[in-house]
């Protein structure tokens, strides 16, 4: 399945409930060989293989990027 975007959901800061952040398919490839997805910034970044692991990519120096909780395909 060739999937564009993703809907990446991360602990709120509270611990209550989760932000929401939408990752568009970019034209690179990460360490393990599978997309990068970017938000619409380019903060947050990550690779996604074809079975849903993710694998946050830092997008600065200093950035401890989050893991998601959740990775969930869009549709087109």
């Amino acid at each position: 399945m060739d999937v564009r975007r993703y809907e990446l959901a991360f602990p709120d800061s509270a611990g209550t409930g989760q932000d929401i952040v939408i990752v568009d398919r970019t034209e690179s490839r990460g360490p393990g060989g599978h997309p990068v997805y970017a938000d619409a910034t380019g903060i947050v970044r990550a690779e996604i293989s074809d079975r849903g692991e993710v694998r946050m990519l830092p997008s600065g120096g200093h950035q401890v990027p989050a893991h998601p909780l959740t990775a969930r395909p869009l549709p087109p």
